[in-house]
């Protein structure tokens, strides 16, 4: 096993249990839509769950049809972070860190949609002005840090070999 599966697996493995645990713990303590204020007017856990993709992007496209699209888009995800992560060189471990997580919440949202035909739901986040940040949930949060992982990777692998390239013209 080279160094990047380390943090790959362990990553993705950790991720996908916290991710289902705490799903399990919203169905089974809150009721559909019910709220427990955790900072009052800012962040809430709920129970909601959401037919469609992030802000509820297709919710209302007919059963079969979301189901079959969400799937699928899913499971071409996998392929391409699977296919990514082979590329990685193998001492990659900040890479392959990253990709765990985002692999991890690709799974967790996934397994819902197997499961329920929807994905469950649970922190929300009140905004200034009254507005509300649309309820998401662990698998939602991996992904997000999963990818600005990779991009602060690539900036500072970017602004490296920027560097390299001047040092290498002001020798010349």
């Amino acid at each position: 096993m080279s160094p990047k599966h380390r943090p790959f697996l362990g990553a993705f493995l950790i991720a996908v249990v916290l991710d289902q645990l705490t799903k399990a713990w919203v169905s089974r303590t809150l009721g559909y839509a019910d709220e427990i204020p955790v900072l009052e007017g800012f962040f809430h856990l709920t129970h909601v769950r959401n037919p469609g993709a992030a802000f509820g992007i297709l919710a209302t496209a007919p059963e079969p049809v979301r189901i079959f699209f969400f799937i699928g888009v899913t499971l071409v995800a996998i392929g391409l972070i699977l296919s990514f992560f082979y590329k990685l060189a193998p001492g990659d471990r900040f890479s392959a860190l990253s990709l765990g997580l985002i692999l991890a919440g690709a799974v967790g949202n996934l397994i819902d949609r197997l499961r329920f035909g929807e994905v469950v739901d649970f922190l929300h986040f009140r905004l200034w002005g009254g507005y509300s940040w649309p309820d998401f949930n662990l698998a939602d949060s991996f992904i997000v840090v999963g990818v600005m992982l990779l991009v602060i990777e690539l900036l500072a692998t970017e602004s490296e070999s920027r560097d390299e390239v001047e040092t290498a013209r002001s020798e010349s």
